[in-house]
C-alpha cells in the first residue's frame, strides 16, 4: 500500500503542470518490490526501484535506488542519484555539496 501512495504522489507531481506533457511513464508495483519511471517534455525525468529487505522480520525495511533530473532556471540540467533506506535519504549530484 505504501508503494501505491508514493507512486500516486510522484505521478501527480509529474502531471501537475498543464503546459508539460508526459512523454514516458511506466511502473510495476508488486508486494515486495516496485519500479517506476517517467519523463516529461520539459526535460525532467525520474526512475526508481525499491525492494523490501528482511521480509517478515522485525527488521523489515524498504530500500529505494533512484535518479531524477530537471532543468534549472539557469538552463542547466541537474541530476540527482539517490538511495533511500533505513539510513535515510542519501542524494548525490555534482551540484550537491558532500558532507565529510
Amino acid at each position: 500500500m505504501k508503494f501505491v501512495i508514493v507512486l500516486a504522489a510522484l505521478f501527480a507531481v509529474a502531471l501537475a503542470r498543464p503546459d508539460v506533457e508526459t512523454v514516458r511513464q511506466d511502473s510495476e508495483v508488486l508486494p515486495e518490490h516496485f519500479h517506476f519511471g517517467y519523463e516529461t517534455s520539459d526535460g525532467s525525468k525520474h526512475d526508481a526501484e525499491g525492494q523490501l529487505k528482511n521480509v517478515g522480520s522485525d527488521q523489515e525495511s524498504l530500500v529505494v535506488h533512484g535518479s531524477y533530473q530537471f532543468v534549472g532556471k539557469d538552463g542547466q540540467t541537474y541530476t540527482v542519484n539517490y538511495v533511500a533506506d533505513d539510513k535515510g535519504f542519501q542524494p548525490q549530484g555534482a551540484h550537491i555539496p558532500s558532507v565529510v
